[in-house]
């Protein structure tokens, strides 16, 4: 099983980065953890492009492609998800209906230097996936106040966070496992 991991965030030590890691460090053994960083390098979307997107996009849209499930931390800015983040989903989500993230498993997860841990960017993030056609699992995991929540280590200190983290990842290897049920 092969999981993609995105962070939302570009920042030298970042939390999300440190969140998305905790998760792939979570999933069972036999797993392979991907982690994609080529946020910063994908171009602006471009509609003309979609059916002959840019190396960069091109090399993103086969990272999901090649995955069997994707975990996505984001962090929180302005009460919505970053720019890059919001622009890479607008690549993957085309073209519509048939694009690399139509029925592909899905979680969200984010953490914030705030006390509600990016929840209105992991509801925003949630709200694109599902527009666009992904099986985003229901479980979600905000992690506030993420300047002090991880060891030095990256491993989360909260033991409850821990234990909520390692649901969403379980959602999610169970959300791979499941068979998906065609629209008739």
């Amino acid at each position: 099983m092969r999981i993609l991991g995105i962070a939302g965030s570009l920042r030298r030590g970042s939390h999300n980065r440190k969140l998305l890691r905790a998760a792939g460090a979570a999933l069972p053994p036999g797993a392979v953890f991907v982690e994609w960083d080529g946020l910063g390098g994908l171009p602006i979307f471009d509609e003309d492009l979609e059916l002959t997107p840019p190396p960069a996009a091109h090399e993103f849209l086969a990272a999901i492609e090649e995955a069997d499930a994707v975990i996505i931390a984001t962090p929180e800015y302005n009460a919505s998800l970053p720019g890059g983040l919001k622009n890479a989903l607008d690549w993957a989500s085309r073209p519509f209906p048939e694009n690399v993230l139509r029925d592909k498993p899905m979680a969200v997860i984010g953490a914030s230097t705030g006390l509600f841990g990016a929840v209105w960017a992991q509801a925003e993030v949630r709200k694109a996936l599902k527009a666009s056609g992904a099986r985003v699992i229901e479980n979600e995991l905000p992690v506030g106040m993420a300047d002090s929540a991880f060891a030095d280590d990256g491993s989360l200190l909260d033991p409850d966070l821990t234990a909520r983290l390692h649901d969403v990842v379980g959602d999610l290897v169970r959300e791979v496992e499941a068979p998906v049920e065609q629209s008739a």
